[in-house]
């Protein structure tokens, strides 16, 4: 199929935490994080233990509502949910087909909440409750992976578990590996598993020949905003994807800053080297091809569009039926996603509030 120069195939967030849609104009922590783990502990973590079902399901719904808006059609999730594992996958995964956005989503794997202890000895109530979800969700015929949220979160049990059902049912591993100091162990823990099929999500503190294999998920905005530092992506040998950490789905967005990012340490690259990594998610998930999106702008391009701000697109076929015509949405009713997903955020500050 050939596009017109102002029509693309539909594009792929290779990593996204959905339930983030719902955090903005979340309330600030009680003191300043001063440190990446603080930033953990006091925000994400605490989000994490205040999701329901019902949270989860309008907040994947304006994620995926907003991923459209961005000329995004499939979305690599990565969940977690302690107090609201059971059927997780499956409230993600229908409010996305609900909207018209492809999904393939994982439960994150921890020890974390283990009493007493930052990574428990072994393996953990919640982390079998996760495998399970993830076994659950992929034996009736989900779209997932294996999800770990980080080495330094987890047992070597649970790594291991994680990675035998991964390979038992023939599908890959998805973790955080190496975003800041406080997880640099995760190469010596990981490496006796990892599998081409693995994604490795933002690899700032990797080793340059760290010996991991997977396909890396570079997030610039996000590790700017955790100040954990610059991943410099173009050094790995392995394939290298493009991610948000849940900081929206607009994936041509994510792309300029990453663009900017690379100049800013390596003033000869050209932006074309930050396009292969929209190839490298399109590999990751090959339904995007047969979709058609028309944008507002006429050089879908990587030298246009590192320095055009603004491109939307207007129309959007998703498996040959139009989710988008003229820059409105034709099978939803976004207003009312929007107002669900209002009325769920302001109980999920409630429950984050009363969380110690």
């Amino acid at each position: 199929m050939e596009l017109e120069a102002n029509q693309t195939h539909g594009l792929v967030c290779a990593h996204h935490h959905l339930y983030s849609s719902l955090a903005r104009g979340m309330p600030s922590p009680v003191q300043t994080p001063t440190s990446f783990h603080e930033i953990l502990k006091s925000v994400w973590w605490k989000l994490d233990r205040a999701l329901d079902l019902d949270i989860i399901e309008w907040s994947a719904k304006l994620g995926a509502l907003e991923a459209l808006r961005s000329g995004t059609t499939c979305i690599i999730d990565h969940h977690e949910s302690p107090n609201a594992i059971e059927g997780s996958l499956t409230t993600i995964s229908e409010a996305c087909a609900s909207v018209g956005v492809r999904v393939n989503t994982c439960y994150g794997l921890t020890d974390r909440n283990h009493e007493g202890s930052e990574r428990a000895m072994a393996m953990t109530e919640d982390a079998k409750r996760g495998l399970e979800e993830n076994h659950r969700f992929i034996d009736e015929g989900g779209r997932g992976m294996i999800g770990i949220h980080a080495a330094f979160t987890c047992s070597d049990e649970t790594l291991e578990a994680a990675a035998g059902l991964a390979s038992d049912l023939d599908v890959g591993v998805h973790v955080h590996v190496a975003e800041g100091e406080i997880d640099a162990s995760a190469t010596s823990r990981l490496k006796p598993f990892s599998k081409d099929n693995w994604l490795l999500i933002h690899g700032v503190k990797l080793e340059d020949d760290h010996g991991l294999k997977g396909t890396i998920i570079h997030n610039p905005r996000s590790n700017m905003n955790n100040s954990v530092g610059y991943a410099e992506p173009l050094r790995f040998s392995n394939p290298v994807g493009l991610g948000t950490d849940g900081i929206g789905a607009d994936m041509v967005d994510e792309f300029r800053v990453a663009y900017v990012r690379l100049r800013e340490n390596h003033i000869d690259e050209s932006p074309e080297k930050v396009w292969e990594m929209l190839e490298v998610n399109k590999s990751l998930f090959p339904e995007c091809i047969n979709d058609v999106v028309t944008w507002t702008y006429h050089k879908m391009e990587p030298w246009h569009l590192a320095f055009t701000t603004g491109v939307r697109p207007v129309n959007i076929q998703i498996d040959g039926e139009h989710v988008m015509k003229n820059g409105e949405f034709t099978q939803v009713d976004a207003v009312e996603i929007e107002a669900k997903a209002a009325e769920a955020s302001l109980r999920l500050f409630k429950k984050i509030a009363e969380i110690t």
